[in-house]
């Protein structure tokens, strides 16, 4: 099945609701607010994560894992936040916010849309120090470009089965999936939760067209799209995808500075990746 990446502008159907779905979590969104600068207070983050169990967890795991390798044990919030970085930080609370809202019992759909936002976002940092872009904010987006899929698996699992239980060659097509099943794709439901969650305009673009081929997007945005096919092709996606193209191909289609923060071959990203994926699905 081959379609056209390009599509007219759709508007969200009135069978999706976002306003009708579980909000994503405050304290994530509070990090999201800090990274888009439309916040300060980072002192208020931490009181937010030390009153939250789940988060201050899940963060100080983090912070003792080998993810990180601190020489010391991590025993409280403000000193992961110290070691950690308060720009590390924020994205690692979005990235446990996003792990967070796919909640209940983990499915396997649940845990490859978790999987794919995670390798887009490793991707898209290293993209990002090789291009002298903002790393946490490019993690953070590779982490929020796919929030309308999450949402939707999120809200019906079972429902969005039905849509990767079918074959698709491109991207695109699995879009065209999501169309007949919901009446909108992931990334008009993404951009219909940045408005009705309050979210920061900073991640509309990106949310709107990482599947858009034709988009002519610049900065950490243009990122995410090559960001995105590279962590389907690598094996982390949603659906089983036959990609053409290889390693050193999809690499191509990043800025040319971007690619000096790729490994030469494949199989040293993936195994990052791989890394990275184990020890946050253990927190």
């Amino acid at each position: 099945m081959a379609t056209s990446p390009t599509r007219a502008p759709q508007t969200a159907r009135p069978d999706w609701q976002p306003e009708k779905l579980p909000p994503f979590p405050a304290i994530a969104l509070k990090a999201l607010n800090l990274i888009a600068g439309r916040d300060t207070s980072l002192l208020e983050l931490c009181d937010l994560i030390r009153a939250d169990p789940a988060f201050s967890t899940a963060i100080l795991k983090i912070a003792n894992s080998p993810l990180v390798a601190f020489s010391r044990n991590i025993t409280s919030v403000v000193q992961a936040a110290m070691l950690l970085g308060f720009q590390r930080l924020k994205s690692v609370v979005v990235t446990v916010g996003l792990k967070a809202y796919l909640q209940g019992p983990i499915t396997p759909l649940m845990q490859s849309c978790w999987q794919h936002s995670v390798a887009c976002a490793m991707i898209a940092e290293k993209a990002a120090s090789g291009n002298g872009f903002d790393r946490e904010f490019a993690y953070t987006a590779g982490i929020m470009h796919d929030i309308g899929r999450a949402a939707m698996i999120a809200a019906a699992g079972k429902k969005y089965a039905q849509v990767v239980e079918k074959e698709a060659d491109e991207p695109c097509d699995l879009m065209a999936l999501e169309r007949e099943v919901f009446g909108v794709d992931h990334s008009v439901a993404g951009v219909s939760l940045v408005k009705a969650w309050d979210l920061p305009a900073a991640f509309l673009e990106i949310i709107a067209k990482h599947h858009d081929r034709e988009a002519r997007v610049k900065g950490t945005a243009s990122l995410i799209a090559p960001s995105c096919r590279l962590a389907d092709a690598l094996g982390f996606s949603i659906q089983k995808f036959r990609s053409r193209l290889g390693y050193e191909e999809l690499v191509s289609a990043f800025p040319e500075t971007a690619r000096k923060g790729f490994p030469r071959e494949a199989e040293a990203i993936i195994a990052d990746i791989a890394n990275e994926i184990r020890v946050l699905e253990a927190v």
